[in-house]
């Protein structure tokens, strides 16, 4: 089994009805030359490659442009397209009044799995006290969260909200709050490698920026910027396989994820077994809370 834990469904035709409402994701996502895909090529694609399941991320800018790049209404649909296959979070503006109300209405009633937040994008600090009722809700409800670290490719998203540090306060309030930082917190890889080791609720995911190939690019950042078995040994129990579908596909990150030849069990819980344990589907892998 494969998940893929990092993906944008702002090309899945089932949503894409509204021709402005496709420029303005297109405008804030940072792609411009991709078309709507019908759902069935999605999965078709997944199937190619081998991808069990896709988790499904939106991001709420109400306050920040006046729109969603994907609306949590819009997971849900894709959701209920294909329900064994997608898997979908919820997104929402720090800076709404009713930020707390809609993420609960998220996960009460448009039964999403999760939160994701750019602060980036978003412009926020994760440790920012207006941040503590939606993590206090992600706890009451189990949920994990799904957080951009480190550069994002989006216009308009300063790093300097999303550097790896800045979660930490995070992780120490929230010990049963399971948190990812996502594509490794890069260019911030041996902060984030702090964070992982620290502290055992806090996660990463693959899906980093390559500027060369994908297995290039992957053997400098897993076996020379950081230590030839550091995952092997240390981190094994925190890295997930993500993508960041449409701006990287599987079919480019997943064989040279591949090809970096992990131990057999070690590739298993990156590509699936950390991510069910991050999106609490193995509840008894928690020993941090024991």
């Amino acid at each position: 089994m494969i998940i893929d834990v990092h993906t944008h469904p702002i090309f899945h035709k089932a949503i894409c009805g509204d021709k402005e409402t496709l420029e303005y994701r297109k405008r804030e996502f940072g792609i411009f030359k991709q078309s709507p895909t019908p759902v069935e090529s999605v999965l078709q694609e997944m199937d190619y490659i081998g991808v069990t399941r896709s988790v499904l991320l939106p991001l709420d800018l109400t306050t920040r442009s006046g729109g969603w790049i994907v609306a949590n209404e819009e997971v849900r649909t894709l959701v209920d397209l294909a329900p064994d296959r997608f898997i979908g979070f919820a997104s929402v503006d720090p800076y709404r009044e009713d930020a707390a109300e809609a993420l609960e209405y998220a996960f009460v009633h448009l039964k999403l799995s999760g939160l994701k937040l750019h602060p980036s994008k978003q412009k926020f600090y994760p440790d920012d006290d207006r941040l503590k009722p939606l993590y206090e809700i992600c706890v009451k409800y189990d949920k994990p969260i799904m957080f951009h670290a480190g550069m994002s490719w989006e216009p308009d998203a300063p790093a300097v909200y999303s550097h790896p540090l800045r979660f930490e306060e995070v992780a120490i309030a929230y010990p049963e709050l399971r948190i990812c930082l996502a594509h490794f917190g890069w260019p911030w890889i041996q902060e984030t490698v702090m964070l992982l080791l620290k502290y055992p609720n806090v996660f990463t995911d693959t899906s980093l920026l390559h500027m060369d190939n994908a297995l290039d690019f992957y053997t400098q950042i897993f076996k020379v910027n950081m230590g030839p078995l550091w995952i092997e040994r240390n981190l094994r129990d925190k890295v997930m396989f993500g993508t960041n579908t449409p701006r990287f596909k599987a079919k480019r990150l997943l064989p040279a994820l591949k090809a970096l030849e992990f131990r057999p069990k070690t590739l298993q819980k990156i590509l699936s077994g950390n991510a069910e344990v991050f999106l609490g589907e193995r509840r008894n892998e928690r020993p941090w809370l024991n």
